[in-house]
């Protein structure tokens, strides 16, 4: 019997039209895929699609949505993560607004500490539009990150 995906904004803390992402395709320990069709109207759509740079925001929230996945399976909530950097991301100019997009990442690396490391594309069909590594954070308790207080 295939497992029942649930719904991709119970698995990022991201909310609202903060949300890019419109389903779960598929989920496994070390990877994700999701997908989403490029708004004509937006937060960030301009002149029949979106620019290149909301590509590496789709492959966060990948990343995100993974995070809520793997969270999800010990009772964990989803918690805020940190995108540190990207490497060698190559993407087409634009994606064009109705574009059906699958956002496709892997687990490449993960310290102890939260840190981690994923190799990410974005296709359509079976054309690929956009690539890169990204490096993310997920510290245990983001909150104290965000009061500026460490231990």
């Amino acid at each position: 019997m295939a497992e029942t995906l649930p719904p991709i904004a119970e698995l990022m803390p991201h909310e609202g039209p903060m949300c890019l992402l419109d389903r779960l395709v598929a989920a496994a320990d070390e990877s994700l895929v999701a997908e989403v069709v490029v708004p004509q109207d937006g937060m960030f759509s301009r002149d029949g699609g979106v620019g290149a740079w909301v590509g590496i925001e789709y492959m966060a929230q990948a990343v995100a949505a993974w995070a809520g996945w793997n969270g999800r399976k010990t009772g964990q909530a989803p918690r805020i993560g940190f995108l540190l950097g990207t490497r060698r991301y190559r993407s087409v100019p634009r994606f064009a607004a109705g574009q059906h997009l699958q956002i496709e990442i892997r687990r490449t690396y993960q310290a102890d500490n939260g840190l981690g490391q994923f190799d990410c594309r974005i296709v359509h069909g079976e054309a690929e539009l956009a690539s890169a590594q990204i490096t993310v954070f997920g510290p245990e308790d983001p909150s104290e990150l965000l009061k500026g207080e460490t231990a």
